[in-house]
């Protein structure tokens, strides 16, 4: 299975693509399409969106994971982020790549086993989850792997309650 996770953003969006075979989880790739600070909004999220459809046909993906948004302080970025992640979903659905949405705490949670981990601590359980020399880069690709990586832990569990456990 391939999985393409998706960190939003406005300034740039990280995407990390896995896949999973015989109980091993490889890389395939990683990186972020970025969009020019000096872009209008709206301009950054048609690079944004432009970018991460180039990603979803090259990679060949059977599902996608979209970062859920983090509620944090900031009403501003928040809405910034929820145009973003619309973008995001919307890349996904219009060429019918299935989407599953995922908290900040629930893949910190499948990937390091605590929800309140800290970024370095993601970063260093999805390079030895891949079994890297290095934490791939940039932080946006890490987060999104993260999110990739956090579907394969869920899928099993998903699989059985929706058979029935058949």
């Amino acid at each position: 299975m391939i999985v393409l996770g998706i960190d939003p953003g406005t300034i740039a969006a990280g995407y990390g693509v896995v896949q999973h075979v015989r109980g091993s989880t490889r890389l395939v790739d990683c990186g972020a399409v970025r969009a020019k600070r000096s872009l209008s909004l709206a301009e950054r999220l048609n690079v944004i969106h432009s970018g991460l459809q180039g990603v979803i046909a090259r990679v060949g993906a059977e599902v996608a994971v979209v970062e859920e948004p983090f509620a944090g302080k900031n009403l501003a970025t928040a809405i910034a982020i929820g145009e973003a992640r619309g973008v995001a979903l919307l890349a996904c659905s219009s060429v019918g790549l299935r989407v599953e949405e995922f908290s900040p705490s629930e893949i910190k949670r499948a990937v390091t086993g605590n929800g309140s981990a800290r970024k370095e601590q993601v970063a260093l359980m999805v390079r030895s989850i891949l079994e890297l020399e290095d934490v791939p880069g940039p932080a946006d690709a890490t987060d999104a792997l993260a999110a990739a990586i956090c579907y394969l832990h869920r899928a099993p569990l998903r699989e059985a309650t929706e058979s029935g456990g058949r």
